[in-house]
């Protein structure tokens, strides 16, 4: 049976190569992008493009574009960062987009599509969240002088917890993931990040194949599993 996954995102970096590997790997794809003009970049065969903005209540055009069909994987991809800025010069509302985004949006995709989760043999949730968003790894100082802003730090801390808040809720029927793309040579991507999408995409579709069963888990794509 081919496997449908929905991947937010799309439009762009890792999310345009994801859909694009997936489907070349027979996978049936949902692509959401922001906008008509990303829509009409994508559009390949075994692939449904939709714009559905995940700050948006998810609309019929993406209920539509899975219709009653079972769901096997929901990538939350897409993302906001911020620029860093000292406590100073820290404009609270871009901790509350990044929220908006990086928290809600993953929330809202997975409470819409939650029955066609619910009807997939093994399904599985994907948050793509950062190594930056470990507490562990922040309280310890491991990423001291990078610069990373507020907003991405505290937003994608929260993603984290949201993960095992679902896992939690959704234990023995839907896995649930936050993983860590590693440094992509992407738009957001740091100033020295060597991995490129394609090599990214690659990794995180063989990560959709895996029969692992822990739930939460939290992963990098070029590496091991992270502390929370």
């Amino acid at each position: 049976m081919t496997r449908l996954a929905v991947v937010t995102g799309a439009g762009r970096g890792l999310g345009a190569a994801l859909v694009g590997h997936l489907a070349g790997q027979a996978w049936e794809v949902v692509a959401c992008v922001r906008t008509e003009a990303a829509a009409a970049a994508l559009g390949r065969e075994r692939v449904t493009v939709v714009v559905q903005d995940v700050r948006e209540p998810v609309g019929a055009a993406l209920l539509g574009a899975v219709g009653d069909r079972p769901v096997d994987a929901l990538v939350n991809n897409a993302g906001i960062g911020a620029p860093a800025r000292p406590l100073a010069d820290t404009d609270p509302r871009t901790i509350l987009d990044s929220v908006d985004v990086n928290v809600a949006g993953p929330l809202r995709l997975a409470q819409a599509l939650l029955p066609g989760l619910l009807a997939a043999p093994a399904p599985l949730i994907v948050n793509v969240s950062s190594r930056l968003g470990s507490l562990s790894a922040q309280a310890a100082g491991d990423f001291a002088g990078r610069g990373t802003s507020y907003a991405y730090r505290v937003s994608k801390a929260a993603q984290n917890m949201l993960t095992i808040a679902l896992a939690a809720e959704l234990a023995g029927r839907v896995r649930c993931w936050a993983v860590h793309p590693g440094a992509l040579t992407t738009a957001m991507g740091a100033a020295d990040a060597t991995t490129p999408a394609e090599v990214a995409a690659a990794r995180l579709a063989h990560l959709l194949d895996s029969t692992e069963t822990t739930s939460p888990r939290y992963l990098s794509l070029d590496g091991s599993d992270l502390h929370w």
